[in-house]
């Protein structure tokens, strides 16, 4: 495992667009229909990943609350299986099953989505406006696997309330995620 943080690239960017198979229904997503008119978060995201783990339970809860305000949630994996069977497709799906994600888990096998995005670790936070610009590319909070920080969302949730007022995301504001880095396929 590598400690990676979130790329920093200037926000405002428009999503770009994908269509990736979901490993709770199987089904074959576009962005189009996931982002629809709300706003969104996208993360990159893994199975194995301590990182993930340490704050997926808090996560979904999230998601759940704010999916009830109109905001659409994304989880995308898209490290390397061959490395990294753990994060396979099937095990992806029980993922979601044991957590009750509320929102589509996709799978990136190419890892075209995660370049597009310019996503280097998980978790990795992107939060777009209803016109599908980038807001926000932060951490969920300040809480990391072993430093006692509380599980909170803070960061991600003072984003998304921002937001959903039709205030500015403060570019200033926004700290980097911190997690593994995504497992890259070697050309």
């Amino acid at each position: 495992m590598a400690l990676t943080p979130t790329t920093s690239i200037p926000l405002g960017f428009t999503a770009p667009a994908f269509r990736l198979p979901d490993a709770i229904s199987g089904e074959m997503m576009s962005s189009e229909k996931l982002f629809g008119s709300g706003p969104t978060v996208v993360v990159f995201m893994c199975n194995h990943c301590p990182f993930v783990i340490h704050l997926l339970t808090q996560f979904v809860e999230v998601a759940e609350e704010y999916q009830a305000k109109g905001v659409n949630f994304i989880a995308i994996s898209s490290n390397n299986v061959a490395t990294h069977p753990q994060d396979g497709f099937p095990e992806m799906g029980q993922l979601a099953q044991d957590y009750q994600m509320p929102f589509p888990y996709l799978y990136d096998e190419s890892q075209a989505v995660a370049r597009a995005y310019d996503a280097a670790c998980t978790p990795d936070f992107s939060i777009f406006d209803t016109k599908h610009r980038c807001v926000y590319r932060g951490q969920f909070d300040s809480s990391r696997p072993g430093n006692d920080h509380p599980i909170t969302g803070k960061d991600l949730r003072q984003a998304l309330e921002l937001l959903l007022e039709g205030r500015e995301v403060p570019a200033a504001d926004q700290v980097p995620s911190i997690g593994c880095n995504i497992k890259w396929k070697t050309p």
